[in-house]
């Protein structure tokens, strides 16, 4: 493509984004999906441009939105939000995996004669949602605190339970035996040890970061810095998202994590983000968004409209599953009674479940394609 064109057509591309948002704004209709769909026309139906295009840039683009995004949403939780909905946290994130699981489990034994491991790898993958894509879609939803801060930890606490059965299923297809005990001891490791990586580096940041902004051009050096818990806790085999997520969290509650008993001790005073830095943040998660959700829509298949068929099924049913689900983990005193619905409505898959679709083929499990 010319550069040139290519340079008109980004700067198209976020004046239509901002148009999107707007509409959203006004007629509830998401932002996202008009962003996709810009994404499928330029992509699958009129190929201007492919997902080959990309090449290794892609895959590094979404994990950096990824990260982005959830340390730039956990910068806005609070403590007193987290703990009010800790509880329901828990409940509709284990109880949609599981649920979700076992029914693509279920499909893919009963209809696609599928091993009954394979089947459950399979629902393992999906059983989670996306932090990309529910964390913007909730801040432009008019719903409860509560309820917002509740999808958002859920779509990053599903992340490790996707990762974690999945990987345990596929070794487990592999070596013809499933080991429970393991699974679970992993679940929990990943998910205490990556809060506690992402907290201590929230914890070191804040004492420097006020060293740090007296570097001149120094404001990306917190997400740079966000990136680097990302990689360490990745590296050490735990969940990167969780730590992402920590370290915002972390370091919005700074206040309340460091007492003055802790700086006397420390004789350092720590800091947390600027309403410069937040806003500037801010716009970074808005363009990243924007891109990536085009190029979610560039992704799409359409030359084998089987596997499209299939899922698209599988999202109906998945869909009816959310509703029980919703209503047996969320209290009825909610914030908003419209929010069960939106609750309901919000089970995107994204990066995690892309990711895992493709090891199975990878690795030559029998029923992997279908993935």
């Amino acid at each position: 493509m010319n550069i040139a064109v290519t340079v008109v057509s980004v700067g198209v591309l976020v004046f239509l984004a901002h148009v999107f948002a707007e509409i959203f704004s006004r007629k509830k209709i998401p932002d996202v999906l008009l962003l996709i769909v810009v994404g499928l026309i330029v992509g699958p139906l009129m190929n201007i441009i492919s997902i080959d295009d990309f090449g290794m840039i892609g895959p590094v683009f979404t994990t950096i939105t990824l990260v982005t995004i959830l340390f730039e949403g956990g910068t806005e939780l609070r403590f007193d939000a987290l703990k009010n909905s800790l509880k329901g946290t828990s409940l509709l994130t284990n109880l949609n995996f599981f649920v979700t699981m076992i029914v693509v489990g279920l499909i893919g034994w009963l209809a696609f004669d599928l091993p009954v491991l394979v089947s459950l790898m399979l629902g393992s993958i999906v059983g989670g949602t996306s932090s990309a894509v529910v964390i913007p879609l909730v801040r432009q939803l008019e719903m409860g605190k509560n309820s917002k801060t509740v999808l958002i930890l859920e779509s990053a606490f599903s992340d490790v339970l996707c990762i974690v059965f999945a990987l345990a299923f596929m070794e487990a297809i592999e070596m013809g035996q499933l080991n429970i005990g393991l699974m679970i001891g992993n679940v929990f490791a990943s998910f205490i040890l990556a809060t506690l990586i992402g907290l201590s580096g929230a914890f070191f940041w804040s004492m420097v970061l006020h060293k740090i902004r007296n570097i001149n051009n120094s404001i990306f050096t917190t997400p740079a810095f966000v990136f680097i818990i990302f990689g360490i806790s990745e590296l050490l085999g735990y969940s990167g998202a969780i730590s992402a997520l920590a370290f915002g969290i972390g370091l919005a509650n700074m206040d309340s994590l460091a007492s003055p008993i802790i700086q006397s001790i420390i004789a350092k005073r720590t800091d947390t983000l600027n309403e410069t830095e937040r806003v500037l943040f801010s716009e970074i998660v808005f363009l990243l968004k924007t891109f990536f959700f085009v190029y979610i829509g560039i992704s799409i298949r359409l030359d084998d409209l089987f596997p499209i068929i299939i899922g698209f099924i599988i999202t109906l049913i998945l869909f009816v599953v959310r509703v029980p689900v919703v209503r047996a983990s969320m209290p009825n005193s909610q914030d908003h009674k419209l929010d069960l619905y939106y609750m309901s409505a919000i089970v995107p898959k994204g990066l995690a479940a892309a990711v895992l679709a493709t090891i199975p083929l990878q690795r030559g499990i029998a029923g992997g394609s279908l993935s």
